[in-house]
């Protein structure tokens, strides 16, 4: 597995975890819902770079796109 890959598996394994604890959900559920997401595309995409950004980074922008329907880039 390439390193690119692993990074990724680690974010998803975190942001399935995390969605389903905060929303008190099954892992199957919350598995479906990211895979399904922008953010996962985006993950997915090695272009993009985000499989080397944190897990919880990675989880905001999850959210965000859950809560507001499209992924949001907020400013600092």
């Amino acid at each position: 597995m390439s390193k690119p890959e692993q990074l990724k598996e680690y974010i998803i394994r975190d942001v399935i975890e995390y969605h389903a604890a905060d929303n008190a959900i099954e892992a199957k559920e919350a598995l479906a819902q990211f895979y399904n997401s922008e953010v996962f595309g985006k993950l997915d995409d090695v272009e993009t770079g985000l499989y080397l950004s944190s897990s919880p980074f990675v989880y905001d922008l999850f959210r965000d796109e859950l809560y507001c329907g499209k992924i949001v880039q907020k400013e600092i």
